[in-house]
């Protein structure tokens, strides 16, 4: 019999794109046959290495993130997905298999095809359903395209569908956020991420960001932004469950929750992350280096830690905060030990900001914690 300690998460990161957009970190390669079948050659080995550690687990949720993973054949994924099937653990009868698509790469077949191979969830990356702020973002769909892909992928018999949208962006104004607020309510989409756009180090943004940043919308053009959004995505149906997350009643992100209460996950694919038996470690980012090093037996990491115990219990707890249903301190402490006394002190603090709130063993942000977050768990950790 499975309980929630046997629960766990599988992300498996797919590096391919067409052309990387300005604004992102995330380890990405040029799309090709010979990429695509280096990397399914190198993961099979990866797989191999890596899911004897699953024995006795229950698969909650499958996370095929990217890059661009729609641009993988549906054949490919079911290749992958029966590798898990046939592994050392269970399935959940509930498991949540998500796919990202770009709105360029959606078709009724191809969509159709992932449905028959299992995939149950697929985000879409609309980013916003401004023209002109998506050719800033040097995205290479525009709002129609986003609009139809969304529709197509419903009418392909996948109901669970998510969408990106962002917002802080260069030359935004309010009237635009207005507009891709409204489409919104019109669409078949069951879960809604929101992002602010942030300058990461490394990208064509974070090159230009002395040019880009005159043209940022204003602090308080910003917080009437996030306002705005969730006074009318509530109003859609779809009610903010985690600071940048909005869900209709049921759909709220397995996976997701599962990365903000510590479900041990296992990040599969060049650059990857895991998070097991508390313990964090990476993949190389690089493609080739991560091939050669399986066909060689070994494992593909760059990068571990396993924090000290109350350095993990602090970024433990400011995590599972950003969910507003708030966190249980009687069976946080049960899960990860008596709270330390920096942290007792930290929280104290927090109460007395009315930053947190605490009803009986259950705190959560108070409406002003919610728009400083960064803040809160800056003094918690």
């Amino acid at each position: 019999m499975m309980t929630a300690g046997n629960s766990v998460s599988l992300y498996i990161h797919v590096p391919f794109c067409t052309k990387k957009c300005p604004y992102c970190h995330f380890f990405v390669q040029p799309d090709s046959l010979e990429n695509q079948e280096l990397f399914l050659s190198a993961l099979a080995k990866e797989w191999q290495l890596r899911s004897p550690l699953l024995k006795g687990k229950e698969i909650t949720s499958i996370y095929f993130g990217g890059g661009t993973p729609s641009l993988l054949p549906a054949k490919s994924l079911e290749k992958i997905l029966h590798w898990i099937q046939k592994g050392p653990a269970s399935l959940s009868p509930s498991c949540e298999i998500t796919l990202e698509a770009n709105p360029e790469t959606v078709s009724l077949q191809v969509m159709q095809e992932f449905s028959e191979v299992g995939i149950n969830r697929v985000s879409i990356g609309v980013q916003s359903f401004d023209d002109n702020l998506l050719r800033i973002l040097g995205r290479t769909h525009d709002s129609d395209k986003a609009k139809k892909a969304i529709h197509t992928t419903y009418e392909a018999g996948i109901s669970n569908l998510s969408i990106d949208l962002m917002y802080e962006l260069p030359h935004q104004t309010l009237t635009q956020w207005q507009h891709s607020l409204s489409q919104v309510a019109d669409l078949p989409i069951t879960h809604l991420s929101l992002y602010n756009l942030v300058f990461e180090p490394g990208t064509s943004f974070y090159k230009k960001s002395k040019v880009l940043s005159p043209s940022l919308p204003s602090e308080e053009d910003c917080l009437i932004m996030l306002q705005q959004a969730v006074k009318d995505l509530e109003s859609y149906g779809l009610m903010r469950y985690e600071i940048s997350a909005f869900a209709k009643p049921g759909y709220e992100s397995l996976h997701n929750t599962g990365y903000w209460t510590a479900r041990p996950f296992l990040g599969l694919g060049p650059s990857a992350f895991s998070y097991w038996e508390g313990r964090r470690f990476r993949n190389k980012a690089h493609l080739k280096k991560y091939s050669e090093m399986l066909h060689q037996n070994t494992l593909p990491e760059d990068f571990e830690e396993a924090l000290p115990f109350e350095d993990k219990q602090k970024e433990l707890l400011a995590v599972e905060l950003r969910l507003l249903q708030g966190v249980d301190l009687h069976l946080f402490e049960q899960k990860n030990g008596i709270l330390c006394p920096s942290l007792h002190a930290s929280l104290e603090k927090l109460l007395s900001k009315q930053w947190l709130k605490q009803e009986g063993s259950l705190l959560r942000l108070t409406e002003e914690g919610l728009l400083f977050y960064d803040s809160v768990a800056s003094e918690m950790i």
